[in-house]
């Protein structure tokens, strides 16, 4: 009868883990980003031997293009303040974006918090260029907020959350905001 001995080796390096964060001005986005930041990202980053990227994505809406009653199109000025006000509107939440992601850094104070934020700000249609941007970095998780819309709603305004879940080629977190306590109580 024969033997085989196998000695240890080291362990294999451990996966750099990429997550990516749809953000846009909504409630929802951030909140999903919150619960993901405090939630998850510490417990996914409790090992020093790596350090975890969470790549924030804002999509800018393709530009409408903008008429005047009398069919001529809008001027090149106007056309130049509305995508500064694109510009303006994709920084704010950016930064609304990075702030959240520094308050859970500061609420996990135990050193363990290894986290890299990166930003990315896209042009295009949100659900197709947040798959493609997840496929292109090889994340291993998407996060994003839902809306909640219901059936009617989503069937005229569409679903970035449902199409990204059926699309995307790797996991999706997608995380719902409470429903707002909306019964008040009178005090007699």
């Amino acid at each position: 009868m024969s033997t085989t001995e196998t000695t240890a080796s080291s362990p294999p390096p451990e996966h750099k883990k990429i997550f990516l964060a749809a953000v846009d001005e909504s409630e929802e986005s951030i909140h999903a980003l919150s619960w993901f930041a405090n939630k998850i990202l510490p417990a996914s980053s409790s090992s020093h031997q790596h350090r975890s990227t969470l790549v924030l994505l804002y999509v800018k809406p393709p530009p409408p293009l903008y008429f005047s009653p009398d069919g001529h199109v809008f001027s090149a000025d106007v056309m130049a303040a509305m995508d500064k006000y694109r510009n303006d509107v994709a920084e704010c939440v950016m930064v609304k974006a990075k702030r959240v992601c520094k308050e859970a850094a500061g609420d996990n104070d135990n050193g363990d918090y290894q986290v890299k934020v990166e930003t990315m700000i896209e042009n295009g249609d949100a659900r197709d260029v947040i798959c493609q941007v997840a496929e292109k970095l090889g994340v291993d998780v998407l996060v994003m907020g839902s809306h909640g819309y219901g059936p009617i709603k989503r069937a005229f305004l569409g679903s970035v959350s449902n199409h990204c879940a059926q699309n995307v080629k790797c996991p999706i977190l997608i995380i719902k905001r409470p429903k707002s306590n909306k019964a008040t109580t009178s005090d007699s």
